[in-house]
C-alpha cells in the first residue's frame, strides 16, 4: 500500500467551503513548491530528511513544526481508531498533497467507511477516486511558477477562490473560461475577513448565484 509523507492528523469542524461545520479529520500531506507569500503552512513546504519523524509523532500533535512521517491509509486509519476520532469526513490537504497519486490513499479511506475530500492549489493533476470532492483554491501567479491546470479545473466539484480586489475576480473569470461550471459550486473567500473583501464577495456572489465561503474556524479561533 502507497505511503504517503505526513505532516500532521487532528480532528476538527471543517471551517470553510460547501462542507462548513461538518466533524473533519485533516490529513495534512508535507510538501509543497508553489510558495504562496501568505500561506499560514509554510513548515509543510519541504521534505526534509532531517525531520522525519517516528509516524506516532504526527498524529494529534502541533503540526506547525516541519516533521513528517511516513503513513499509509490503513496505518491513519488505525491511528484514527486509536485517538478515538469519531468523524466520517477526512480532508487531504497540505501542503499540496495533489504533488502525489491519491488514489491508494483516498480509496484506503472508502473502504474504511470515509468520505474524502482533497483541498488543491490546482497546480498539480489530480489523481484520486472517483467518489472523492475535490475543492481547489487556485493558486495564480505564485513565487513557485506553476500555472493552475485546466485537468484539475474540470475535476474539481468546488472552486474555492480567494478574493480582496476586482482583479481577483477578473483572475478567476480568466482561469474559467472554457471550463464547464455546471454542476460545480464557485466559492468566493474573503482573504483575511477585511470588510472591503467581505463585501466585494457578498457582492458577487450574489449577483452570480455563487457562494460565499467564511473561514469559519478563524472567528472560532479552532485548528
Amino acid at each position: 500500500m502507497t505511503e504517503y509523507p505526513i505532516n500532521e492528523v487532528f480532528e476538527t469542524i471543517q471551517g470553510e467551503g460547501s462542507h462548513t461545520g461538518l466533524p473533519a479529520i485533516f490529513v495534512r500531506l508535507q510538501g509543497c513548491p508553489v510558495a504562496c507569500p501568505w500561506c499560514d503552512t509554510a513548515q509543510t513546504w519541504d521534505v526534509l530528511e532531517q525531520s522525519k519523524v517516528a509516524p506516532a509523532d504526527v498524529i494529534q500533535v502541533d503540526g506547525s513544526i516541519g516533521r513528517w512521517a511516513m503513513h499509509s491509509a490503513s496505518s491513519l486509519v488505525a491511528a484514527f481508531n486509536q485517538k478515538g476520532f469519531t468523524a466520517k469526513l477526512v480532508v487531504i490537504t497540505g501542503g499540496e498533497p495533489c504533488m502525489h497519486d491519491l488514489t491508494d490513499l483516498t480509496q484506503g479511506f472508502e473502504a474504511e467507511g470515509f468520505h474524502c475530500q482533497i483541498e488543491t492549489s490546482g497546480t498539480f493533476e489530480v489523481h484520486c477516486s472517483d467518489r472523492t470532492y475535490v475543492t481547489v483554491s487556485p493558486k495564480i501567479n505564485m513565487k513557485g511558477g506553476y500555472p493552475v491546470l485546466k485537468q484539475a479545473l474540470v475535476r474539481a466539484n468546488e472552486i474555492k477562490h480567494p478574493v480582496a480586489t476586482d482583479a481577483h475576480i477578473d483572475e478567476l473569470d480568466a482561469l474559467l473560461e472554457g471550463i464547464d461550471t455546471s454542476g460545480k459550486t464557485i466559492c468566493l473567500q474573503p482573504i483575511s475577513q477585511k470588510p472591503r473583501a467581505t463585501e466585494l464577495a457578498m457582492k458577487t456572489c450574489i449577483a452570480r448565484n455563487w457562494r460565499l465561503s467564511i473561514q469559519t474556524h478563524k472567528y472560532l479561533n479552532i485548528d
